[in-house]
């Protein structure tokens, strides 16, 4: 694959510091965040709000939109808006670490509220299937040009092929909001794997949400051209160890870098970096450049429906509105890594 460009990053919760879900995120402190990701090779971002009550994810969305409008950096960096949620499963794993009494049945006009809240920002929609009454919502989203994602889901195989044919089109974290325990064969995992010629799945890389030896068989079986590499990024990213807020949640970040609950029970996103996502990719998956590249750089414009240097693997069938491209102020991105591994060890064969 040929091709110029930072990182564009579909998951991003917060960034050094900053946490997009906080009710009183000032005009600086998005700012700071998005100076921070320029400097590690982000082109771009899909600034992404997470379950709450409805009211307070509309203030959300609002203020990044205000914000974004009057801070060109901003605008440059925040290609879009992603809300996951709240429209989800409510069943304890595959909820995550989504608050429960804000999970909600999908309802077109509370989804409309919250696409009226993002001002036209919103280029992707996670939900679950099974909790679309008659895919409503799912069939509003798409017919919009905004992708449908399944996240936080057990759909059955035959609720994600009839999602699929009502507009959805993705996968958000694959191998994630859902339990550590499941049938061994017949799981969400499965389903979506077996649904890959039809969802572009999207993971993240840091070996604890998907260790790295399952991650490799996940993009082995489907395919590269129809993967996508996420950081899932909280407020930490970028900070590096010690103890933080989301939204409702207090965090642990140990030295892997994996954002935890205080008590470990469950994770809350991740506080790695896009180049860390790619030193893993390579190191630890076995990745080449050029794969990782795919992954982070070029799968992620196709999806979203940028042009791109080579139309050969263009997605056709998506809608037709298009997300700007977050061009300025960006720097070619040499994805490469350094003696040492991600982890501070010795480079060496992947795990």
């Amino acid at each position: 694959m040929s091709g110029h460009g930072g990182y564009l990053d579909l998951q991003v919760n917060g960034y050094f510091g900053v946490d997009f879900q906080d009710d009183e995120l000032s005009a600086d402190e998005l700012h700071r965040a998005c100076i921070a990701l320029q400097a590690d090779g982000v082109a771009g971002i899909l600034a992404t709000i997470i379950t709450e009550d409805i009211a307070k994810m509309e203030r959300r969305l609002r203020r990044i939109v205000e914000i974004r409008q009057r801070d060109p950096l901003v605008a440059a960096i925040i290609a879009g808006i992603h809300i996951e949620g709240p429209f989800i499963s409510p069943i304890d794993g595959y909820r995550g670490a989504h608050p429960g009494d804000a999970v909600r049945p999908a309802d077109a006009e509370l989804m409309r509220r919250l696409l009226d809240a993002a001002g036209g920002l919103t280029r992707l929609v996670t939900l679950a299937p099974e909790n679309d009454p008659g895919l409503a919502v799912t069939r509003f989203v798409a017919s919009g040009g905004i992708r449908v994602s399944a996240g936080h889901t057990n759909a059955s195989l035959d609720e994600l092929r009839a999602a699929i044919d009502a507009g959805l089109s993705m996968f958000t974290h694959l191998g994630n909001g859902c339990p550590m325990q499941m049938h061994r064969h017949e799981n969400i995992i499965q389903r979506a794997l077996s649904l890959s010629d039809e969802l572009w799945l999207m993971f993240i890389a840091d070996g604890a949400h998907v260790a790295f030896g399952a991650l490799r068989n996940y993009l082995r079986a489907a395919g590269l051209e129809r993967c996508i590499v996420v950081t899932d990024a909280v407020a930490p990213a970028g900070k590096g160890p010690g103890r933080f807020r989301l939204g409702r949640w207090d965090m642990l970040i140990g030295e892997d870098l994996v954002a935890r609950a205080p008590d470990g029970s469950h994770l809350v996103g991740s506080a790695m970096n896009m180049p860390q996502a790619v030193a893993r990719l390579i190191e630890r998956v076995g990745l080449t450049q050029e794969e990782a590249r795919r992954l982070t750089v070029y799968n992620p414009r196709v999806v979203m429906g940028y042009e791109s240097e080579t139309n050969q693997h263009r997605d056709r069938g998506f809608g037709p509105q298009r997300v700007g491209h977050p061009r300025q102020n960006v720097v070619e991105v040499d994805v490469v890594v350094s003696d040492r591994s991600c982890d501070g060890q010795p480079g060496g064969a992947p795990a």
